[in-house]
């Protein structure tokens, strides 16, 4: 049982890491801080979080975790207010969508206690924000990738994972720079395109017509353009580079589908689409069969 966990921003991350953790029993004490007081206030009108420190060294005081949940542009400047404050045995981790960006802003903030923070991200989310999207079984069967430094000892490690797995997550480890690789191709580049498709459509003189009959097709596709502007600004510039690897890549896919459709090759098109169409099936049946023994209450 965790005495004291604080929380730096108590949205949707945030609330739900709170909310699963009172769920399972797995802490006494949440408290929270933010750039919102009104956030704050509705959290613990909610039961989010227990109390509201008026200051960063209220926040880390007598912590046994630190969940930064805020965009990962602010990550920096936190970690520098709680490191005066930070108590020896406190252990400091965070839930940005990049981790490359992180370690270089925690290295500089914490210096000689580097040690305490465990870098992390929890592979869940919805399309809402604040503290009224967060739900207590948000992380039931999904991801959290931790991204261990070399300094970290191995019980942080074990205080931040089990965390976790009280949320229902299931625990994968990666490097920093591995984790940025991948998520640039999975998640942020379908969010880059997901914001450009809809604020094309948005531009467009006869929008209101475009989206008047735009439907379930769509609404799936565009779905994840509803996440918080700020929030995916940061990723966005935070992983630049692999990013832009991703995003030429799709544009030389996009000019290779274009000069079949201009030739009016269907067999082209339709081996792409083949192709998608079972790469996705596969990946589906891979994720339902590594979902089952989460739902069983299992690791």
């Amino acid at each position: 049982m965790l005495k004291k966990v604080s929380i730096f921003g108590v949205g949707l991350i945030g609330g739900s890491f709170a909310l699963a953790l009172r769920n399972a029993e797995a802490v006494e004490q949440i408290a929270g801080f933010g750039r919102s007081a009104a956030s704050l206030v509705r959290a613990k009108e909610l039961g989010i979080i227990d109390q509201i420190n008026a200051t960063p060294a209220d926040a880390v005081s007598d912590a046994d975790l630190v969940l930064i949940a805020a965009p990962v542009a602010q990550t920096e400047a936190i970690l520098t207010s709680i490191k005066p404050h930070l108590q020896p045995g406190t252990v400091v981790t965070d839930a940005g969508s990049t981790k490359s960006d992180v370690v270089r802003a925690a290295r500089k903030a914490l210096g000689d206690k580097i040690a305490q923070f465990v870098p992390g991200h929890p592979i869940a989310g919805r399309e809402r924000n604040g503290p009224d999207a967060a739900i207590p079984d948000l992380y039931i069967g999904k991801k959290v990738v931790l991204a261990p430094l070399p300094e970290n000892p191995e019980a942080y490690v074990a205080r931040v994972a089990q965390a976790w797995r009280d949320c229902g997550a299931v625990i994968h480890t990666l490097t920093a720079e591995e984790h940025d690789r991948v998520f640039a191709a999975v998640s942020h580049l379908p969010h880059l395109l997901a914001y450009a498709l809809v604020d094309d459509i948005a531009n467009k003189p006869h929008a209101d017509l475009l989206f008047q009959y735009a439907a379930s097709g769509f609404r799936d596709f565009t779905r994840i353009a509803g996440s918080s502007p700020e929030m995916w600004r940061d990723i966005s510039l935070a992983n630049q580079a692999a990013l832009l690897a991703e995003l030429d890549a799709y544009l030389a896919q996009l000019t290779r589908l274009r000069g079949m459709l201009a030739a009016g090759d269907g067999g082209a098109l339709e081996g792409v689409y083949a192709n998608a169409q079972r790469a996705r099936q596969s990946w589906i049946r891979t994720i339902e069969t590594a979902e089952k023994p989460n739902k069983l209450g299992g690791d």
